[in-house]
């Protein structure tokens, strides 16, 4: 028989709450449902596995998620109501609790969703995510796991967004004393998802997260990702490197609009400069699909792709899934793509060069005309 939970029954924060039942868990710790007595309402408590508080990596990674999502109030991010540390050492986050399934465990048990469902749970999720943006938050590890879908009397497909346990935050959000979790050429998030400059290690911006989101959307429309891969790595590689299979050749039978077929060729872009700009952008991509229009609006014309070339390049650290643990031990990335020369440095050597050319012609003209002139002299 496995040991009882030590949490559950249990009352805390000087009996506010009152532990209930565990109705999850991970590599990191476990979920409760609660009932907050003043408030007459349950509530979801999240507590780190006390025999991790040594580990201070995952308690800095554990406080990171409980003042990111605190600082988050849009109506598609879950709640945080407290977080800190119990009498016996646990970390906790209090958190409004949430009835119905996430978006991977729905799309499991009913099958890919049709656009007019899809669509708008990813339009409120960027949404979501557009104000952690805003406020400095890079997610790093979006996946149908951490979108929640509240179903209810009121509410019918409600997405709640997730887990920021891996969130790159800015300096505002750091605290003085807090571990940076990651450093350049470190990969850590949920391989099947990853940007491919997050899968090389490389400094992310908003559009990490947009990739990350549009591979959601292709597999709760289609139950498949975009790539076919036996593992992590395979994952990677092609997240790096590989074109992704179009949307209408992944269903057989069914076809999608090409406005939608556009619009994730280009949140799928390998470059994050040739991908939409924010989560917003694609909001209001998708939501032109819903309104049936077959072209995107102007202010959100597609930039030009920058023209790269893809070379062997030293490896990078192995990647890490969302709890920290190596995704492939022992291995790491290769044919990383070598960006172009900015258009400055490579400006100035075609100038020099033209410069060169045309010194030279004249030189040449003087030359002769010289020549000539001397010619002509010695005949008078």
């Amino acid at each position: 028989m496995r040991p009882e939970d030590p949490f559950i029954g249990r009352d805390i924060l000087n009996g506010q709450f009152q532990i209930l039942q565990k109705i999850g868990s991970g590599g990191m710790g476990a979920v409760y449902k609660a009932l907050q007595r003043d408030m007459n309402r349950m509530v979801g408590v999240k507590i780190l596995h006390p025999k991790l508080a040594n580990r201070k990596d995952l308690v800095s990674r554990f406080r990171r998620e409980a003042r990111a999502m605190s600082q988050l109030t849009h109506p598609n991010t879950v709640k945080v109501f407290l977080y800190g540390e119990l009498d016996d050492g646990s970390l906790y986050i209090i958190m409004e609790f949430l009835e119905g399934k996430n978006l991977n465990q729905t799309v499991r048990s009913e099958g890919p969703f049709p656009l007019e469902r899809a669509l708008p749970i990813l339009v409120q999720a960027c949404g979501a995510l557009d104000e952690a943006h805003k406020a400095g938050i890079i997610h790093r590890d979006l996946k149908p796991e951490n979108i929640f879908l509240v179903q209810s009397d009121t509410f019918r497909d409600y997405p709640k967004l997730l887990d920021f346990g891996l969130a790159k935050v800015g300096e505002r959000q750091m605290r003085p004393g807090s571990i940076m979790l990651t450093q350049e050429g470190m990969v850590f998030g949920t391989p099947e998802f990853m940007s491919p400059e997050q899968a090389q290690g490389k400094p992310l911006t908003p559009a990490s997260d947009v990739y990350s989101l549009a591979v959601i959307l292709y597999e709760v429309l289609t139950g498949k990702l975009p790539f076919d891969a036996k593992s992590a790595m395979d994952f990677i590689q092609l997240h790096v490197v590989g074109k992704p299979i179009p949307l209408n050749q992944r269903v057989p039978g069914r076809t999608f609009p090409p406005l939608l077929e556009q619009i994730m060729d280009r949140a799928l872009a390998k470059h994050a400069e040739a991908r939409f700009a924010s989560a917003a952008e694609l909001a209001t991509a998708l939501q032109s699909v819903l309104q049936g229009a077959t072209q995107l609006p102007p202010q959100l014309a597609s930039p030009g792709a920058p023209t790269e070339r893809p070379r062997p390049a030293a490896p990078a650290s192995p990647p890490h899934d969302a709890d920290g643990r190596p995704a492939a031990a022992g291995q790491s990335l290769a044919s990383p793509v070598e960006p172009r020369p900015p258009a400055s440095r490579t400006g100035s050597r075609t100038n020099l060069a033209l410069l060169l050319g045309v010194a030279t012609a004249f030189l040449l003209i003087g030359i002769g005309l010289a020549v000539v002139l001397m010619k002509v002299m010695t005949k008078g």
